[in-house]
């Protein structure tokens, strides 16, 4: 297995030196140590390190926190910060770049890995869990029905385009808002009540329809007749995290429905001539 790169980036020598050979002793590589905010980006876009261990304070226009931040936003490589500093301000503008843990200095080598360890392996589940999300909003965007996703108090979480056309609102105006002010499903019977779509996926786990004759109103007010699934979205251990429904518009089906019992009721009537 590959030795995990870590770039140090330290303007006093001395502690940069004892910190690099600690480092390699611990089976770590240290491609580069940098001593400044400036030269660690640079190093950066030449070889990318699995983590950053970077002091707050450096000398120069670009402190640890800027390079922090420009590292955080252009590299996606976890930054694990070094301070002999407890200065409020100081960490609250620390905290903006999302570092994955503080250093305090003087630190012992126990601590140093296992600070790293953690830093590295938190990076690593982030990056899979945001890996798989893309793919997940890949996949849901592609499908060739609608499809909204909301959490378990029927607050929207995801839409696909189709979805978007079909309601009228754009996924950005949606999300957050409760699934009835986006998703409008109404009866055509009168007097008949359509429930909530949420509040039945979660009692039932998985509904088709949710009344007889549903329409869905879109934003502007026009009328869409839909079939609609629904289903609940649960964790490994059966926790219910939201609810998910596909619904697609049957306006053809109705009319090739309304055609065959139109010739229906014509054959039946020349029969009885």
């Amino acid at each position: 297995m590959p030795k995990k790169q870590i770039l140090v980036v330290e303007d006093e020598s001395i502690v940069a030196e004892d910190l690099r050979q600690s480092l390699i002793g611990l089976g770590y590589a240290v491609p580069s140590v940098e001593s400044s905010g400036e030269k660690a980006i640079k190093k950066i876009m030449e070889s990318r390190p699995d983590l950053v261990l970077m002091d707050i304070v450096l000398y120069g226009e670009m402190d640890g926190i800027d390079a922090a931040k420009e590292i955080h936003d252009r590299f996606d490589i976890p930054v694990v910060y070094l301070t002999s500093y407890s200065d409020e301000k100081i960490l609250e503008r620390a905290k903006i770049t999302e570092p994955y843990c503080y250093i305090i200095k003087p630190f012992k080598e126990r601590e140093l890995h296992i600070n790293i360890e953690i830093a590295t392996y938190k990076h690593k589940m982030e990056k899979k869990l945001k890996e798989s999300k893309q793919w997940l909003d890949s996949t849901i965007k592609s499908l060739g029905e609608a499809v909204i996703s909301t959490d378990k108090e029927g607050l929207i979480k995801t839409m696909n385009p189709f979805a978007e056309a079909m309601t009228g609102w754009k996924s950005n105006e949606a999300i957050s808002k409760p699934i009835s002010t986006v998703f409008n499903i109404i009866s055509e019977k009168p007097n008949v009540n359509v429930e909530n779509p949420v509040t039945k996926a979660i009692r039932e786990g998985m509904f088709y329809g949710l009344a007889e004759q549903t329409v869905l109103v879109a934003k502007e007010g026009m009328k869409v007749p839909v079939d609609i699934i629904g289903s609940a979205i649960k964790d490994d251990l059966g926790n219910i995290m939201g609810t998910v429904m596909i619904f697609e518009d049957i306006v053809e089906r109705k009319r090739m429905e309304e055609r065959l019992n139109n010739a229906n009721k014509l054959s039946a009537n020349n029969g009885k001539k």
